[in-house]
């Protein structure tokens, strides 16, 4: 593992609403485990994420809930960074591209040097149209059918099913999403960016990208049917001003797809400069030789694949990220049916809702990695997570710890037992040398960007635990051969150990209870995760800390 800077982004979440399960199993838990590995791992790393409070989005909420936009921003900002940090998931700025000092000033220059280089044309266009409201109907203000694959009540902005972008030509039957009245067409004027100029640059980013499959083969398939101009300013009064010196600028606003990118930068620029370092300290991570991963939903392809590479070519002053990290969407599963999770269908499970209950951070943290949508789109269902919780993170590894440390206090002392090697049986080595082979098989997984393949593999070894314990039976050799016994403990509380330490991305809380079993208060390097205490070490007895759930589901 190298020791070069690493930024972390996961995708700005729109400031209108609540956090709920599915947003965070998308990007956010993902990209923390993969942030909190790379720095055990000795990495200087930077997790940047923040609200995206700008576009229609914002806007329509807030006509909603009778707040103006400057109000929904603030509301949400405050209430979507509780329930990150009330989840442990620990971002080194979560930013705000609606307040960040900085934010307009790096807008404008990609905004003016993609202008200046010639990738902007200045373009006559129909836009729906409200006649009752004489305003423009920008995006997500109009909903339709997708003339792609016919999938119905879409926005007007890109298909949720089939993923392709839709305009006036591709939305079919359109109408207002404030009022349900159908909508007309009319003529304005916009600055489309020419996707096209750009697209031999996404293409040779694209053969290195670091990126599943599957997205690898979408973002293909975009480039092959050939990419198009997109309009990149808007006709509604809430965003950052378009920043030409033009009589039909006025009033126009930029793209907030354009502009909310743009806030992993700004949102590094302001964390930096607010620690006391210069205004330039934010290059050595966006311009230097930092590898940049973004996470995101899978709605979110087409502008951090596309779009956003785009920008960034023909900007030229930034580095090109890495990687972008795509997973599926998660659904709600009530009975026997599946629904998307939707804010106006109420059911969703929010993460505040969550917390307030009183139900435990990891608890959660297990289940949505466990369960995470990384190469299709899963169900958050609560029997599930109960069962789930129950059988693996009570029965199976909360059961082997306890059992195994009460075992050994009450009849070896409260030290960790000090065992003669030559007493080693093959079943000994055997499970030694599985501990290896688990904590090899877990660093590949997270090179395959797969958190929930080495939360498996992880449980898959906790099992293996209870079963050495169960084998080598303890509670019989300690009346017959206590060095036997010794051999068996030892070997067991050194499993619980590296349980403590690799769980430590995924089990932030949790896995420093384990730990402090062995007086471990300091964090230890991911690779020391094989070198176990001594023995003579001090044992210290621990609450139980993986109880059983027994309380109702959480109402969504």
């Amino acid at each position: 593992m190298n020791t070069k800077k690493v930024v972390i982004t996961a995708g700005l979440p729109y400031s209108n609403g609540d956090i709920h399960v599915g947003h965070v199993a998308g990007c956010y838990l993902p990209a923390d485990i993969v942030n909190r590995y790379f720095k055990l791992n000795g990495r200087e790393t930077l997790y940047v994420c923040g609200t995206d409070d700008h576009g229609v989005a914002i806007v329509m909420s807030g006509l909603k809930e009778g707040k103006t936009p400057e109000e929904m921003v603030h509301h949400y900002h405050e209430r979507q960074r509780k329930a990150f940090e009330g989840l442990d998931i620990r971002f080194d700025v979560f930013g705000s591209t609606s307040k960040n000092p900085y934010h307009r000033e790096i807008s404008n220059d990609f905004f003016l040097k993609i202008y200046e280089k010639g990738y902007f044309s200045k373009e006559k266009s129909l836009q729906f149209y409200d006649e009752k409201s004489k305003m423009f109907l920008p995006d997500r203000y109009v909903k339709g059918d997708c003339a792609f694959c016919g999938a119905l009540d879409q926005t007007g902005d890109q298909c949720e099913n089939c993923g392709k972008i839709l305009d006036v030509d591709a939305l079919k039957n359109p109408r207002s999403a404030l009022t349900g009245a159908p909508v007309g067409k009319k003529e304005t004027v916009h600055w489309f960016l020419d996707l096209s100029k750009a697209e031999g640059q996404v293409k040779k980013w694209l053969e290195n990208a670091v990126m599943k499959p599957d997205t690898k083969t979408y973002v293909e398939s975009l480039l092959h049917t050939g990419l198009v101009k997109r309009s990149m300013t808007r006709d509604i009064n809430w965003g950052l001003p378009v920043p030409l010196n033009d009589p039909d600028a006025k009033n126009k606003v930029m793209y907030v797809w354009f502009d909310a990118p743009i806030g992993y930068i700004s949102n590094t620029k302001q964390l930096l400069i607010d620690q006391g370092a210069n205004e330039n300290a934010y290059h050595d991570w966006w311009k230097g030789d930092a590898e940049i991963y973004h996470f995101i939903g899978e709605d979110n392809t087409v502008f951090h694949c596309v779009i956003w590479i785009a920008m960034l070519n023909v900007h030229g002053g930034y580095r090109l990220p890495k990687g972008v990290i795509v997973n599926k969407f998660m659904n709600i599963k009530k009975g026997d049916s599946v629904e998307k999770i939707s804010k106006s269908r109420k059911n969703a499970i929010w993460i505040l809702d969550y917390l307030a209950d009183g139900n435990d951070p990891d608890y959660l943290r297990y289940y949505l990695t466990i369960n995470a949508p990384e190469k299709s789109r899963s169900n958050f269902d609560y029997d599930e997570f109960m069962a789930l919780c129950n059988s693996e993170l009570a029965d199976t590894l909360g059961n082997f710890i306890n059992r195994s440390l009460s075992f050994s206090l009450k009849f070896l002392g409260e030290h960790l037992p000090i065992y003669d090697e030559t007493l080693l049986t093959q079943d000994d080595r055997d499970h030694l040398e599985s501990m290896k082979k688990c904590f090899a098989e877990i660093a590949t997984c997270f090179e395959a960007w797969s958190t929930r393949r080495a939360m498996i593999t992880i449980f898959d070894f906790a099992r293996l635990c209870n079963k050495y314990f169960n084998d080598r039976a303890p509670w019989s050799t300690r009346k017959t051969n206590i060095e036997l016994t010794k051999v068996t403990l030892a070997i067991s509380l050194q499993s619980i150990y590296f349980l403590g330490a690799v769980l430590r991305p995924f089990f932030p809380t949790k896995s420093k209870g384990i730990l402090q079993i062995f007086g471990v208060k300091e964090d230890i390097p991911w690779k020391d995760a094989l070198k176990f205490p001594e023995g003579g070490t001090t044992l210290h007895k621990m609450e139980i800390l993986f109880k059983k759930i027994e309380a109702e589901a959480p109402q969504a």
